[in-house]
């Protein structure tokens, strides 16, 4: 059997303190990954770094001009890289009309661009030495399926399912897979909003032919298993985890 295991590979985990990104970053160390992880708010860098024995990595990929210093910094702390996640991701539930520019470029500067430039950065450092990596980016099944008050969110989650096929393409003969995970609505505080109100939680339950909402422990071990030797042969994938939302 192919190895499921992740010892010993160093994990760079993006919005790690909490919900989905701590769930995952977690998953990872249980996995046998040495985890380094990010946050923009520099008391949270400092808590992910109590909780995985790392570096504190505050740091605010919405500003492009952060990320090669930040990488470069990276670099010389961990002593290269392994494996990538990007999680941290904002949402603006509203319904489309309501939406400002202001919205629009808080959703897309954290979802696409700042995960675009953070993946490329480390990319160079891999092809320049030679290194393999492997990527997951977590999109969302509203990046699939339309979703009301999702215009921003979704359009931005289906630029990056689409952006990880692009990269997957360019990378392979590098040695760098690129991976995606969509999920559906999962128990965080990006999504406390929504589920708070009784009426359109039971709608979107309805949608669910599994019948519960995600937990966070649900997309760790897909994660996982995507940076793993196990899925060696995956690439330019996007994993649904929603519990059949995605089906009709």
């Amino acid at each position: 059997m192919p190895d499921f295991r992740l010892d010993g590979k160093k994990a760079l985990v993006t919005g790690a303190a909490r919900g989905l990104g701590k769930a995952i970053a977690d998953g990872l160390a249980e996995s046998g990954a040495i985890v380094y992880g990010t946050s923009r708010d520099a008391d949270s860098a400092h808590l992910i770094s109590e909780r995985y024995g790392t570096p504190a990595l505050n740091v605010d990929i919405t500003e492009p001009p952060q990320i090669p210093r930040f990488a470069d910094q990276l670099l010389q702390q961990s002593g290269g890289i392994d494996l990538l996640v990007n999680n941290a991701g904002v949402n603006v539930p509203k319904p489309a009309l309501d939406l400002t520019t202001e919205d629009w470029d808080t959703v897309f500067d954290t979802n696409l661009k700042g995960s675009f430039f953070l993946t490329t950065a480390l990319a160079r450092l891999w092809i320049k030495n030679g290194s393999k990596g492997a990527i997951v980016n977590v999109a969302s099944q509203a990046g699939i399926v339309g979703i009301e008050e999702r215009a921003a969110y979704g359009t931005s989650k289906a630029g990056l399912i689409h952006l990880t096929k692009i990269l997957a393409l360019e990378w392979a003969q590098a040695g760098i897979r690129v991976n995606a995970v969509a999920p559906t609505f999962v128990r965080t505080e990006l999504t406390a909003s929504t589920l708070s109100r009784p009426d359109w939680a039971a709608e979107l339950l309805s949608r669910i032919p599994i019948g519960r909402f995600g937990e966070p422990e649900d997309i760790a071990g897909a994660v996982a298993f995507l940076l793993s030797d196990a899925a060696a042969l995956i690439t330019g994938h996007t994993l649904a985890i929603d519990g059949g939302y995605t089906i009709r």
